[in-house]
């Protein structure tokens, strides 16, 4: 049973958009839609869409998320919102009245960030997002209904497209070559427009029929539709928290009401142990930059910026404190404190801080060439190894797209190294 009826929820909609548009926000219509827990775990993993492809994957995720659901070792999320126009989001039937406020004023911040980054500008098509998803999916459920290629044929390149889904471009997808640059690329084994991109690499270059070129390319598109979401995790979810604290704390809730407002923003917002929490990170900052920078300046800091930038740019020694972070490293299997925001160590911790987040925390392996039939990789080595059980597993699934032998150049221990995968998927380290 629910505390509240559509109307109510209607009307408090309402006054949420209301003090949306007088604080400036710049959003595109927004849509919610109620759904029940089943629901909600189906559209967590599936990312939120409606309709999406199938994939044994899919499956797997939701069955973890329901057995921890069920065992009380994880909640499930408030609300789910989608970066498309009109902007989708589900709120889960059970939430409270509070809850359902709370959550809706942070889907609107959500919803201004979709709209306003440069990221989601450049690299998505909001207008699009819903139609690229089913189209997507009824062309992989054509290949998998098809006799002469079936589930397993589509599920071993789906396997091989998943394990490389986040080696793409970091800049975008770029713009289209002119014919001529394509017809001088024919004669390039690496065409510079794809040399930081694998994943396009293997699904133009790549020894493939059509069908499995465009089961690379179904993933390659949607690998880049979430790459903006990752690159602003702390900057999205600080956004959306602020502003829904904002919102609320203009709507006269009721005093009841007004209590849980603070002790579920609070939960929200609250520093957790032994990992980063987004939302209490780039609410902290948020908060702070409109004080010191104020009003104007964080509107378009929240345009330009992704958070290595607001990491690097905002995050100084003062803020560093009040948050307490530190620097961390390992040390014979132990991680301990390598540095703290004092005034010889904060900036370690901003800089630790900065690398990690977004993209940075996953290796960068770019195709430097093609040698007597075998794929050349290059790993951008930056002080952090490759690690080595699934540098292997990865690489034979780079040799199912190449439908060769595969190399990556790589250091370990210091040493400059070459991980190979052979036609027989055995691998050799020299």
């Amino acid at each position: 049973m629910t505390d509240y009826t559509l109307a109510e929820l209607a009307a408090w909609n309402e006054k949420i958009e209301s003090k949306v548009r007088e604080f400036g926000l710049d959003s595109y219509e927004q849509h919610f839609e109620i759904c029940s827990y089943e629901d909600m775990l189906c559209y967590e993993a599936y990312v939120g869409m409606p309709s999406h492809y199938p994939h044994w994957s899919f499956g797997k995720a939701y069955e973890r998320q329901k057995t921890f659901y069920q065992y009380n070792l994880s909640g499930l999320p408030y609300e789910m919102v989608i970066n498309s126009d009109p902007c989708l989001a589900y709120l889960m039937r059970d939430n409270t009245l509070l809850l359902q406020i709370l959550t809706m004023a942070h889907v609107y911040g959500h919803n201004d960030f979709f709209k306003n980054n440069r990221l989601f500008k450049r690299d998505t098509r909001a207008e699009l997002t819903l139609e690229m998803f089913k189209a997507h999916a009824d062309r992989v459920r054509a290949y998998v209904d098809d006799p002469s290629i079936g589930p397993e044929k589509v599920e071993h390149i789906l396997d091989a497209a998943h394990a490389l889904k986040f080696q793409v471009s970091r800049t975008g997808a770029g713009e289209p070559c002119s014919r001529r640059t394509l017809e001088q690329e024919k004669a390039e084994a690496v065409p510079g427009r794809i040399r930081h991109d694998l994943l396009a690499f293997l699904g133009e270059k790549g020894r493939l029929d059509d069908w499995e070129r465009d089961l690379v390319n179904i993933v390659h598109a949607e690998s880049l539709y979430f790459i903006p979401q990752i690159e602003t995790k702390i900057m999205n979810e600080g956004w959306a928290s602020y502003w829904h604290y904002q919102i609320l704390k203009q709507l006269e809730l009721p005093q009841g009401l007004y209590l849980e407002f603070l002790q579920r923003h609070n939960l929200v917002i609250r520093p957790h142990q032994q990992q980063l929490n987004p939302y209490f990170v780039g609410f902290k900052l948020f908060e702070y930059l409109d004080k010191t920078l104020g009003r104007e300046r964080i509107m378009a800091i929240r345009a330009e910026d992704r958070d290595q930038s607001f990491i690097r740019r905002y995050l100084n020694q003062e803020m560093c404190r009040e948050m307490n972070l530190f620097a961390y490293d390992t040390e014979d299997d132990y991680i301990v404190v390598s540095e703290v925001a004092d005034d010889a160590g904060w900036k370690a911790v901003r800089d630790q801080l900065a690398n990690s987040v977004g993209m940075g925390g996953i290796p960068a392996i770019s195709p430097q060439e093609v040698d007597k039939g075998d794929l050349i990789l290059e790993h951008d080595f930056e002080g952090r190894e490759l690690e080595l059980e699934y540098a292997q597993e990865t690489i034979k699934y780079v040799a199912r797209l190449w439908g060769g032998g595969v190399k990556i150049r790589t250091k370990l221990d210091g040493k400059d190294k070459v991980i190979a995968c052979n036609q027989y998927q055995e691998i050799i380290i020299t």
